[in-house]
């Protein structure tokens, strides 16, 4: 059986933890920040364990993570 390809989009922008779960950064980090509050631009910047329905969609992308 051929190997399976990682999506390096993906590979880049996800984590494995140390339990399998996946982890990344928060999306609405971009632009338009200016009128949102300090606190909510502070919370963007920390990484957040993915949803198990995302988790379901990411982990076929990243085979041998």
């Amino acid at each position: 059986m051929p190997k399976l390809k990682t999506v390096k989009g993906v590979k880049g922008r996800i984590k494995v933890t140390g339990a399998g779960r996946l982890i990344g950064f928060r999306a609405g980090r971009r632009h338009l920040l200016t009128g949102r509050r300090a606190k909510q631009k502070r919370q963007l910047r920390r990484q957040r364990l993915v949803s198990e329905r995302d988790a379901r969609k990411l982990r076929p992308l990243i085979p041998y993570a």
